[in-house]
């Protein structure tokens, strides 16, 4: 089996890659059958050079290689065809953009792994950035209080080595006696959890939370019964709201009542209940100030989230007067940081984080027959067809 690593190509350019070079030295070390190959690069986080000096080869052609490894979509006129290819295509929501990627990808006969769907028998992801998007997320939105304020000055995590350089900066800064809540209970939400514990901010239960001021800032985490309820009486379960979210509404109205900042980690489904609305945001009582919203579904469960933001340019201002962007800076606006891929400001971590996850959960399904599934399940195409499991992608692939 002869293997891939192949140059991001997508616009603005992505410095991550599946293996650095150390993790791949411990592929080989585990799987000595297994080939490697690396498609030269001159945005990878990780050089040529450093690739050489760990005894792979670095190529301009890659096409005798049997699969692809990638991080990001593949440019149409990049794909090869008949090849086993793993990426994030951001086709599984049948998102408009990425239609014709997928029609291609059919068309040229590609056996598409997505990443997002690489997962265990009971559903769960094995594979993911997401601790890293919660990282650098909360990092975003301490930050921006300190744009807004002036009180405190962190410089972009994008400008940083490493996690430890960005949790070095947050060592030096103290933020106002604001209350925090967190939403989410996966690798997001645990990765804005670590920065909050890092700096030291207190957590405080829901109950507290809602009850109390504090003259010191203070955190909560909530999941889905402490932001919804179901719309007969009040209770629920968190299988229920996963099997029925149409029969739940939002109960998170109380929360924008108490907190100062929102730092968004959930995943939100399609059905559940929005977080707040338009009309809430306009409310008297509507409290929140900055959202950093990690997850960053546009036009969807959070009304200010009206675009993604960039690296370039993180933040922007919503005005909820008017419903419309503003600079993040004016008064009365509600600064949003909505970048939709945070894990490309910490590259080096994330790179060295993903790869040991596709060593442990995917690597070894190509030698042991995939007896646990974990290919079966994550494979989206073949033969030029979508598999069982992604058949529901049909009409996004047909519509005209």
């Amino acid at each position: 089996m002869k293997f891939a690593l192949i140059k991001e190509r997508k616009t603005p350019p992505d410095r991550r890659v599946v293996f650095s070079p150390e993790m791949l030295e411990k592929v080989k070390e585990k799987f000595p059958e297994a080939q490697f190959k690396i498609e030269s690069s001159n945005i990878r986080i990780f050089t040529d050079q450093q690739y050489r000096d760990a005894g792979f080869e670095v190529s301009e052609d890659v096409s005798d290689c049997d699969v692809l490894l990638g991080v990001k979509e593949v440019p149409i006129p990049a794909l090869i065809p008949d090849k086993k290819y793993f990426f994030f295509s951001h086709t599984i929501k049948k998102q408009p953009y990425n239609r014709d990627l997928l029609r291609a990808i059919l068309e040229k006969n590609i056996e598409l792994y997505d990443h997002e769907v690489i997962t265990d028998e009971n559903g769960r992801r094995l594979i993911g950035f997401g601790r890293y998007a919660g990282l650098v997320g909360a990092y975003n939105g301490i930050r921006a209080i300190g744009l807004k304020e002036k009180k405190i000055s962190l410089p972009k995590a994008e400008g940083l080595p490493d996690l430890r350089a960005m949790l070095s900066e947050l060592d030096k800064i103290k933020i106002p006696a604001y209350k925090i809540v967190l939403t989410g209970s996966g690798k997001v939400a645990h990765g804005a959890m670590e920065i909050l514990d890092h700096m030291k901010i207190e957590r405080v239960s829901p109950a507290e939370f809602l009850k109390n001021e504090y003259n010191h800032p203070v955190y909560t985490s909530i999941d889905v019964l402490d932001y919804a309820k179901r719309k007969d009486d009040g209770r629920g379960e968190v299988l229920d709201f996963f099997h029925n979210p149409g029969d739940y509404e939002s109960d998170f109205f109380k929360f924008a009542k108490s907190a100062d900042v929102f730092i968004a980690g959930h995943f939100y489904g399609q059905g559940a209940p929005v977080f707040f609305t338009a009309e809430d945001a306009k409310k008297e009582n509507f409290r929140i100030k900055y959202i950093a919203d990690i997850s960053c579904d546009i036009a969807g469960p959070i009304a200010s989230t009206i675009r993604p933001s960039t690296i370039a340019e993180p933040l922007y201002g919503y005005d909820p007067e008017t419903e419309a962007e503003v600079d993040f800076r004016e008064p009365g606006a509600i600064t949003v940081m909505a970048v939709d891929n945070l894990p490309c400001e910490l590259p080096k971590d994330a790179s060295e984080g993903f790869g040991e996850m596709f060593l442990q959960s995917v690597i070894p399904a190509f030698f042991n027959g995939d007896k646990d599934g974990i290919l079966e399940r994550a494979r989206m195409t073949k033969d030029g067809k979508l598999t069982e499991g992604f058949k529901y992608l049909q009409d996004y692939v047909d519509e005209p």
